[in-house]
């Protein structure tokens, strides 16, 4: 049977490129859509589609009035974790693709998840590349312990760092530190010069016109340095594959799954 789901910021960048793909696909069935500015209209007519019969709601209370199996989320940090525990508590698995939330906030996430028997499927980022560039990151981590992160993207961007940056600060600091030659803490002048430290790693945010997205992540030893960077462009569809993707495998998760590498290079 089709996959039934919701879109949370179905009018956004994202969110309305998921539920074009979700229209269009005999593998999943949209079953509602929030989008606060557009409540009322039938989903097709925002989307610039056949209509659907699928009315824009305000609320996730109003949009699960149809049964419903996934809550994609693709709206804004203030919202996301709320709207994220209302779903576990109405037993619908949840797929995050929303930036903001923090390692505590995850937590919390996995907490709910766990006791509710259900699944959440969370990534700062669900393009294949910046997949990668956190998984090939994680393997030159275990051999490069001097790192920091440079983080970019559009001036307007509220979170900082991007979920992309924060999620692959958080899972390098799994594997330790990365190692200071100088303290931050005896940095002459202004410290915070030296960028957030993340998970043990400093990062670094640009927010200038002209970007969409970029994170670099570098390594260095004594004469060489490694460059790992995913660069994003104009266009939302390197996301929706992948959303889909966690879509499919939330439904057999238990508990919280942080990343699309982890669905991508399950060891």
């Amino acid at each position: 049977m089709a996959i039934r789901v919701c879109v949370a910021g179905a009018s956004g960048w994202t969110g309305s490129a998921v539920a074009r793909a979700i229209l269009g696909s005999a593998d999943f069935e949209l079953s509602g859509a929030i989008a606060r500015q557009s409540t009322g209209r039938d989903v097709g007519e925002l989307l610039g589609v056949s209509g659907t019969g699928v009315t824009v709601s305000a609320t996730l209370a109003e949009a699960l009035g149809r049964p419903t199996d996934v809550l994609v989320d693709y709206t804004t940090p203030d919202t996301v974790k709320a709207r994220t525990l209302e779903a576990l508590a109405r037993g619908v698995r949840v797929v995050v693709g929303t930036s903001g939330l923090t390692a505590s906030d995850y937590a919390d996430l996995e907490r709910a998840a766990i006791s509710g028997g259900l699944g959440v499927v969370a990534a700062g980022n669900f393009s294949l590349t910046a997949a990668l560039l956190k998984h090939f990151a994680l393997i030159a981590a275990r051999y490069l312990p001097s790192r920091e992160m440079i983080d970019y993207s559009h001036a307007g961007k509220p979170d900082a760092p991007s979920g992309t940056a924060r999620e692959l600060a958080e899972a390098l600091g799994e594997i330790g530190p990365a190692e200071l030659a100088v303290p931050i803490e005896r940095t002459h002048g202004n410290p915070e010069a030296r960028g957030a430290s993340i998970g043990g790693t400093q990062v670094h945010s640009v927010r200038l016109p002209g970007y969409v997205l970029a994170v670099e992540a570098l390594f260095a030893l004594p004469d060489e340095r490694l460059t790992i960077r995913h660069d994003a462009g104009k266009s939302a569809a390197p996301y929706v594959s992948g959303t889909l993707l966690a879509v499919r495998k939330v439904m057999d998760v238990t508990g919280l799954v942080r990343g699309l590498d982890r669905l991508l290079f399950a060891s």
